[in-house]
């Protein structure tokens, strides 16, 4: 099939809900995918931070396709191997006690959500409801997890919300224990907003944030569905910032391209969800989990700091480009700042030139999958020059 007829069928039968760019991906290699008549793009995008090891790594295909031939699906009712694995892979990595397995960062977001308010409600009982978030976030489309994004340009069309979220500024400590009540159940937070503009938090707030927490017995919910599994040069970003909270939400890069998601409890948390408490058809899928294996297995220290020199090689070069007028994020989750072009013209710009970009508000996004080769980084921030220009 050609990309103008690829195009005509998809418009013909795919609901309108997203702005595509005229591009069309057949097959993919590393960080180089191609289109059907051969065009050749590098991906500095991993489909939205989903392809950690890049396209088609070779023992991710082998993982799956094994498990594929063996057991595909058999639902939660049972015990499978590979569910089991990675969720004691992912504790020992992390520090946390349990996981919940399911299929998206909303999922997991969700999961979490239903968490603090049951955590609150057997402690307190009811009345202790209200999660506070951040205005700039982002945590899902979902009802529940659109009601906790601090992003008015999505609210628009859904009204009305779930109830009981609190929105603070980003950074302001003195506004979030001013906002703390008896009606207060936890804190909701990104470590870097990614949809709201690749902007990192200050680790001197993130470790108030947490003792605050900590002192009034809330839960601090981390989502990391776009800063987990290795994005940032370490496992988790909560890392870098010296906190364990007591929920972090994970997805995108877990699967290495399969829909997965987990929320990972802490000691506080691990027992609140019972027997009939959450659930879903598809979460701890076999395949989904083979691959998950994979992924964690080479994200080892030795992989994660080749991922950080990685990011350092990116944001110096980055920096130095033209109308580059800042730089933000943290590892290979970058922002930049172009001036005197908007982010979606360079994003557009970019495609004709063979590179694949994502954009942030403002700003062009980068997130190359954490594989991706020197020369294959060159190749693309050769085109952006171009793009950007």
């Amino acid at each position: 099939m050609t990309s103008q007829e690829l195009q005509q069928l998809d418009q013909a039968y795919i609901a309108h809900t997203y702005a595509r760019f005229s591009l069309c991906v057949d097959r993919g290699q590393g960080a180089t995918c191609w289109s059907p008549e051969g065009k050749r793009y590098i991906d500095f995008s991993s489909g939205i931070g989903v392809n950690s090891l890049g396209f088609c790594d070779a023992d991710w295909v082998r993982a799956v396709s094994e498990q594929a031939g063996k057991l595909q699906h058999i639902s939660n009712l049972y015990y499978t191997e590979p569910c089991a694995r990675l969720a004691e892979m992912l504790c020992a990595r992390t520090g946390m006690k349990k996981v919940f397995f399911c299929n998206s960062g909303a999922e997991a977001n969700e999961g979490a959500i239903k968490t603090a308010r049951k955590y609150s409600f057997d402690k307190y009982g009811a009345g202790r409801s209200e999660i506070i978030a951040l205005h700039n976030s982002f945590h899902g489309r979902t009802m529940a997890t659109l009601s906790a994004t601090g992003q008015a340009v999505y609210h628009n069309f859904f009204f009305p919300f779930v109830e009981d979220y609190r929105f603070v500024a980003s950074g302001d400590l003195e506004e979030l224990k001013g906002a703390v009540s008896g009606r207060t159940c936890a804190v909701m937070m990104e470590l870097i907003q990614g949809e709201g503009g690749v902007i990192a938090q200050d680790a001197a707030y993130v470790q108030a944030v947490a003792a605050l927490c900590a002192e009034r017995d809330l839960l601090l919910i981390v989502d990391e569905v776009q800063t987990g599994i290795g994005r940032t040069g370490r496992l988790l970003a909560c890392e870098h910032y010296g906190i364990q909270p007591d929920v972090v939400t994970i997805a995108k890069g877990i699967g290495g391209g399969l829909p997965l998601g987990a929320v990972l409890f802490g000691e506080k948390a691990q027992d609140v969800l019972g027997c009939g408490h959450h659930g879903t058809t598809f979460g701890g899928n076999p395949v989904a989990c083979a691959g998950g294996q994979v992924v964690l297995r080479k994200l080892d220290e030795a992989m994660l700091s080749q991922v950080r020199e990685k990011a350092a090689y990116l944001w110096e070069k980055a920096a130095a480009l033209p109308r580059v007028a800042a730089v933000t994020g943290l590892g290979l989750m970058v922002g930049i700042e172009a001036a005197g072009k908007s982010a979606k013209d360079v994003a557009a710009d970019a495609i004709e030139h063979g590179l694949i970009v994502l954009t942030a508000k403002d700003k062009v996004r980068l997130l190359p999958p954490l594989t991706i080769s020197y020369e294959e980084l060159d190749q693309g921030l050769a085109a952006l020059e171009k793009a950007l220009q």
